[in-house]
Parts: C-alpha cells; sequence; structure tokens
C-alpha cells in the first residue's frame, strides 16, 4: 500500500514515513510515469528526479499530473530559473547540492521547499540562519559517511536545524548508519532506480529494489523510535 503525502507547516518530515528517497536521472519522459508505478506499487510514493537530463522538467510534469498523490521532487538545483521552472512542473520540494542566499530567497518566493545542500558547520549555519532548518549532507561518504555527520551535528543541536537528508554513496550496507542518527530522516539513494535500468525499461526490478529499500528503512526507523 501507497503513503498518501499532504503538505503540512513541516513538508520535510514526512520524508519519515519513508526514510529512502530514490534520486533518479531519468533519460526521457516516456520512463517517467513507469518509473512512478513501479516505485507506488512497492509503496514508495516519493521522488527526486534531479536536473541532470534535458527531460527532467518534463518528467516530473508527467509524474504530477498523471500520479498526483506522489511526492516528487526536484534535484540538482543551482539557479533561480530551475527553481521556478520546477515548481511550475509540479515539484513539491526541491533539493540543491549547496546553497547560495539568492537560491534560498528564490524557492522562498516561488512556494517550493527546499533542502539545500551542506557539508559543513558554517553552510549548515548559513542556511539555517536563513530560514532553511532540513539540509541535505552531501556528499555523504566523501565527506566522511555516518560518523562524521554525527560528529558534525553534535555541537549544532541548539541551532535550529531540524532534519538531515544524507545523499551520495549511500547504499544498502550502510542506510542504517545514516538512519540511526537523530534528525536524519530520510536518505538520498541512487541504487534503487539506476539510470541504466530506467533506460532498459526493467521496472520489475526496480519495483523489487523499492520494496526491499523501503521494509529495510522503516525498520530501521522503527528501531531508532523504539530506543529514544
Amino acid at each position: 500500500m501507497s503513503t498518501v503525502i499532504t503538505d503540512t507547516a513541516d513538508p520535510f518530515a514526512l520524508l519519515s514515513e519513508f526514510g529512502i528517497v530514490p534520486v533518479v536521472e531519468i533519460p526521457e519522459a516516456r520512463f517517467a510515469v513507469p518509473l512512478a508505478r513501479a516505485l507506488a506499487e512497492a509503496g514508495l510514493t516519493t521522488i527526486e528526479v534531479t536536473m541532470r537530463t534535458p527531460d527532467a522538467l518534463e518528467s516530473i510534469r508527467q509524474i504530477a499530473t498523471e500520479l498526483p498523490e506522489f511526492y516528487v521532487g526536484v534535484g540538482t538545483l543551482f539557479t533561480p530559473a530551475n527553481v521556478i521552472d520546477a515548481q511550475a512542473a509540479g515539484a513539491r520540494f526541491g533539493v540543491s547540492p549547496g546553497y547560495t542566499p539568492l537560491l534560498g530567497q528564490t524557492a522562498r518566493e516561488a512556494g517550493l521547499p527546499l533542502i539545500p545542500g551542506a557539508a559543513t558547520a558554517s553552510e549548515i549555519m548559513a542556511a539555517v540562519e536563513d530560514g532553511f532548518d532540513t539540509v541535505k549532507f552531501f556528499p555523504a561518504e566523501l565527506n566522511g559517511g555516518a560518523k562524521a555527520l554525527s560528529a558534525l551535528l553534535a555541537p549544532l543541536a541548539a541551532s535550529g536545524l531540524r532534519h538531515v537528508m544524507p545523499t551520495g554513496g549511500v547504499t544498502p550496507d550502510n542506510l542504517g548508519d545514516y538512519l540511526r542518527i537523530p534528525r536524519v530522516i530520510a536518505a538520498g539513494g541512487t541504487w534503487i532506480a539506476p539510470r541504466a535500468l530506467i533506460q532498459a525499461g526493467e521496472f520489475d526490478t526496480i519495483r523489487d529494489n523499492a520494496a526491499r529499500a523501503l521494509t529495510q528503512a522503516r525498520a530501521l526507523l522503527r528501531d531508532k523510535d523504539t530506543t529514544k
């Protein structure tokens, strides 16, 4: 059964319903809806469509139109134009590899909830100072992995940071290391629907990958809840 997401004052808390966000490159828009349906069949109704292909915006538009219950996000936001175009296409949240005040201002004005990328205390503090209480720790593994993230978050307990979504090098083998960290609500994962599987139309395999990832993530989040 899929989880239907609705917007709230804290839209990113809703990602904790899943614990995992598929991060995808969709090579052609014709793959977008079959991909989203495969994820939905596994119970995973969120996705981050990266702006790394020419058909990214059209893919978002088709998913938002055909599967309105999908919590579709857009990734790899760099410019104000990216933000405006993604919001117009139907994206319900945005993710960027880093943060600039102009990008943040545009996201606020467009009404697009933004998860800015951050890898240092200074970058996190700058994003929080501008009103963004959820960040993407990116690239997670290259910046020291779960141990580094835990150490980074410790002195930021009173900073106003609410949530973190590590992305970049997250796999089934290290997913638990991240999801056990307080304030980590979900991780971005590229292994669920890699570009090669999408291009080959291997949507049954993607569905199975998603089902396994969702089961693993939810079990880890339940364990975290019981140890609080």
